[in-house]
């Protein structure tokens, strides 16, 4: 296990915008290193790191497609360097085109599953390679997997993948005290789910969780930053961040 003294370090994927940016500016709060990855938007990722280091934190951008396991080696080896190791990975990074089973453009399935499944799997094996005794990788899935919305079966198809993958890779790392857990978001007031959606559809979803909101980016994080820090009982599951929907 890392020792107290040395200071946490994180990657998290796709943590340029929306929930993965509110993840890497909480764990920053929490005094952890962040290397901030993009895929193919290196100035938003830019603007987050200056957002962190005006915050007195420390953050670099790395950049590649989740899917190459090139680009993410040479992503985790920049982290490395820069901070002298990894204890945290968080992987946010998901494309989500929503549209009927039976009218799916099978490319566009062919894309999701390239992001979202091998994706999850090729940072999930840089970080069960990498992460540090007293670490944690942390998978992103989705509260549909549950709430079976439709028009989302090519995402829900890819995550309930990440789903299946985690407590997998949480028992292979037996021993090595590093837990491995999933965050299933509800519906969250980020770019990625408000885009296609009219205002009534947002009202309507806004009001179906007991607490009558959407959630935000923020709700999300908090999750995260418990899963990456004291959390180290909760191992192997997937936790449902969602306002009590599902």
């Amino acid at each position: 296990m890392t020792s107290t003294n040395t200071p946490r370090v994180a990657l998290v994927t796709g943590g340029s915008g929306g929930i993965g940016r509110a993840v890497v500016e909480r764990l920053a709060k929490d005094g952890v290193a962040v290397g901030v990855h993009y895929a193919g938007n290196k100035a938003r990722a830019e603007e987050t790191v200056e957002a962190v280091r005006a915050a007195g934190g420390r953050a670099i951008a790395v950049g590649g497609d989740v899917a190459d396991e090139h680009a993410m080696a040479e992503a985790f080896d920049a982290v490395e360097r820069e901070f002298g190791g990894l204890d945290i990975v968080v992987n946010t990074a998901g494309v989500m085109p929503l549209s009927p089973i039976a009218t799916l453009d099978l490319d566009e399935l062919d894309r999701v599953f390239r992001t979202n499944v091998r994706g999850t799997f090729v940072v999930s094996q840089q970080a069960a390679r990498r992460v540090r005794g007293g670490g944690a990788i942390i998978n992103f899935s989705t509260s549909v997997t549950k709430l079976l919305f439709p028009t989302y079966g090519a995402y829900v198809a890819s995550k309930g993948a990440v789903e299946a993958l985690t407590p997998v890779l949480a028992r292979e790392l037996r021993g090595k005290d590093i837990t491995v857990n999933a965050v299933a978001p509800g519906p969250t007031a980020t770019p990625l789910f408000l885009n296609g959606k009219d205002d009534a559809t947002i009202e309507k979803l806004s009001k179906a969780a007991p607490l009558e909101r959407l959630g935000l980016p923020d709700d999300i994080a908090e999750v995260v930053a418990f899963l990456a820090g004291p959390g180290r009982w909760v191992n192997g599951q997937v936790v449902f961040p969602n306002g009590g929907l599902a």
